[in-house]
C-alpha cells in the first residue's frame, strides 16, 4: 500500500508539434515548459519539447520503465535537427522514385529521421499488404542506415498532411488533438444529426472527431428533459410531448384536441403516464403567447404558424374573408368564362350596342365613349359594297388569284358559242 501511494516527479515531452505526450524522469535537471531536451527512447536519442512541467504523480500511473532526460538541447542540437529536416525532404523524393521503379501499389506520406540518424522511418498508405523487401534493400544501400517502412491508416494520413474541414477551419487532428479517440455512429444519433455519410465524415473518410466533443453535454440534457411521447403538466394543463429541442430547452406539447403549444423546460413537470390529457383554453393560450413574445425572442420562431396569435374562431373567419376577397378579384378581372368573352367582344373595334352606340374603350382614359359612328362617304360605301359582296371578296383573297391556263381561255369561247347559237 505504501509503494502504491509513492509519488515521483515527471515531465511531459512531445516530439511533434501535434503529437502524443510522453513522460520522462527529469533526474536532477530543472526543466520548464517550452524547454527543448534530448531524451532516450526505444528508437534511440530523440529531440523533444517539454510541454508539461515537473509534477508529482503516483507510481502506479507511470508506464515502467521510466526513461530519463539526458540533457537540455544546445545550439549544436538545434543545428542537427535542421539538417535532419532537410535530409528528410531529399529522402522523400528519392523514395518516391524507387517506388515507381518497383511499381509498388503504395503511397508515400512522410519521412522521419531519428535525432542521432540511427534510423530512417518511411510512412506510407496502401489498400492491402505490400511486398517491399526489394525496396528496403535499395533504400538501405543509398542511405547507409536502418530503414523502417511503417504502414499507417487514413486518419494518421490526414493528421500528418493536414487540411481544412467542412467547417472551414484546420483539421482538429493536425492542430491540437494529441491522440485519436473512438467515435461511433451512436454519437451522431444522440445529437439528432443527419446520418448522411457525407455530412458526418471528415476528409479522411471516417466519422468526424468533433462528434465526440458534445456527446456528454447531449447525454446530460437528455437525462433532464422529458422524452418524446411522455406526458407532462403545463400551465395550460396536461399534454403529451411531441418534439423536444435539447439545445434551447424547448418542448412542443400536444393537448387532447391535438392542438400544439410551445413550453420552456422550466414550465413543465413530469406526470404519470396514465394521467388523461387536458384541453388547452384558447384565451389562456393567447394571453400566454402575447406575454412570451415580448420576453423570449426564440419563442416567436417556434410557435406554430397556423394558429400563431389567433384562436381557432379567428382563423376560420380570416380564411372566409380571404375567400371573399379572392371572389371579388375574379369578378373584377372577368370572373367566369362568359364574362371574359363579353369583355373581349366589347374590346373589338367597331362593336356596337343595341342602340347603335360605339362601346369601344379608349386606351387613354380607360372609359367608354358613347359617340355615334361617323357617316361613311359614298365612295367608301361603293368600295366596300354590300355585305355579301364584301364576303365574296374575302373568300377570293383566301383562295388566291384565279388559275391561269385552259380555264381562262375556254371561258370566252363558251360565251361566243352560246351567242352564235342564239342568233
Amino acid at each position: 500500500m505504501e509503494e502504491d501511494k509513492k509519488q515521483i516527479p515527471v515531465v511531459g515531452v512531445r516530439f511533434k508539434e501535434v503529437g502524443k505526450i510522453y513522460y520522462f524522469s527529469p533526474s536532477d535537471l530543472e526543466i520548464q515548459p517550452r524547454d527543448h531536451v534530448i531524451v532516450e527512447t526505444a528508437r534511440g536519442l530523440e529531440y523533444g519539447e517539454a510541454v508539461v512541467g515537473p509534477k508529482q504523480v503516483d507510481l502506479d500511473e507511470v508506464v515502467q520503465p521510466l526513461k530519463k532526460i539526458i540533457r537540455k538541447a544546445t545550439e549544436e542540437d538545434d543545428q542537427q535537427l535542421i539538417e535532419n529536416r532537410v535530409d528528410e525532404k531529399n529522402a522523400y523524393v528519392l523514395c518516391q522514385e524507387k517506388i515507381r521503379e518497383h511499381k509498388l501499389p503504395m503511397k508515400l506520406i512522410d519521412v522521419e529521421y531519428t535525432f542521432d540518424r540511427s534510423k530512417a522511418i518511411f510512412y506510407f498508405t496502401a489498400e492491402g499488404r505490400v511486398d517491399f523487401r526489394e525496396l528496403v534493400k535499395d533504400l538501405a544501400s543509398v542511405f547507409r542506415t536502418r530503414i523502417e517502412l511503417r504502414q499507417i491508416g487514413v486518419r494518421d494520413e490526414a493528421k500528418m498532411i493536414g487540411g481544412l474541414g467542412s467547417c472551414g477551419r484546420e483539421l482538429c487532428c493536425s492542430t491540437f488533438l494529441g491522440d485519436f479517440e473512438t467515435v461511433s455512429i451512436k454519437m451522431a444519433k444522440e445529437q439528432n444529426l443527419s446520418l448522411n455519410p457525407t455530412k458526418i465524415s471528415g476528409i479522411c473518410g471516417r466519422l468526424m472527431c468533433c462528434l465526440k466533443y458534445e456527446t456528454e453535454a447531449y447525454k446530460y440534457q437528455k437525462s433532464i428533459m422529458p422524452r418524446e411521447g411522455s406526458k407532462v403538466k403545463t400551465p395550460l394543463g396536461v399534454g403529451k410531448v411531441i418534439k423536444a429541442n435539447i439545445i434551447q430547452e424547448l418542448l412542443i406539447v400536444q393537448s387532447a384536441d391535438e392542438k400544439q403549444e410551445l413550453f420552456e423546460l422550466s414550465e413543465v413537470s413530469r406526470v404519470d403516464g396514465e394521467t388523461p390529457l387536458d384541453f388547452f383554453d384558447p384565451e389562456l393560450r393567447d394571453r400566454r403567447r402575447d406575454e412570451k413574445m415580448g420576453q423570449t425572442p426564440l419563442f416567436a420562431e417556434h410557435v406554430p404558424k397556423k394558429t400563431r396569435g389567433e384562436s381557432p374562431d379567428r382563423a376560420t373567419t380570416n380564411r372566409d374573408s380571404s375567400k371573399v376577397t379572392e371572389k371579388k378579384k375574379d369578378e373584377t378581372k372577368g370572373g367566369s368564362g362568359e364574362g371574359r368573352k363579353r369583355s373581349r367582344r366589347n374590346r373589338r373595334p367597331g362593336k356596337k350596342s343595341p342602340g347603335g352606340e360605339d362601346m369601344r374603350k379608349t386606351e387613354d382614359k380607360g372609359e367608354r365613349t358613347d359617340q355615334k359612328p361617323r357617316e361613311k362617304s359614298a365612295e367608301a360605301e361603293a368600295k366596300q359594297g354590300t355585305p355579301k359582296e364584301g364576303a365574296a371578296k374575302k373568300k377570293r383573297r383566301k383562295r388566291g388569284p384565279r388559275k391561269s391556263g385552259r380555264n381562262r381561255e375556254k371561258a370566252p369561247e363558251s360565251k361566243g358559242r352560246e351567242t352564235n347559237e342564239g342568233h
